[in-house]
């Protein structure tokens, strides 16, 4: 994993500012792989209540990462009860590391 201490702390502290204490983060894509350079951060995000604005969630964990990290480009994945899965979801879950 392609993270360092306080990377994780400033994007578990974000997620659970926005989502809950009970949301769980996963990084998967290229900064999961040791041997990858570069990259975006991709992060699933998961949660186990019904959530009424999606895009408006994903977004708000999104940019409040990138604002503390620098700049740096956040993807954010969405799962809920509430919410259609893709393939990306089950991409994201397989290769995700927790964080």
């Amino acid at each position: 994993m392609r993270l360092k201490p306080h990377q994780i702390e400033i994007i578990r502290r974000a997620v659970a500012e926005l989502a809950g204490d009970d949301a769980q983060v996963s990084l998967f894509g290229s900064r999961a792989d040791d041997n990858a350079r570069g990259g975006d951060i991709d992060l699933l995000v998961e949660v186990q209540h019904h959530v009424d604005e999606p895009a408006w969630l994903s977004a708000r964990i999104s940019g409040r990462i990138s604002f503390r990290l620098g700049g740096q480009k956040i993807d954010v994945v969405l799962s809920a009860p509430n919410l259609e899965h893709f393939p990306i979801h089950y991409v994201a879950k397989k290769q995700g590391i927790a964080l």
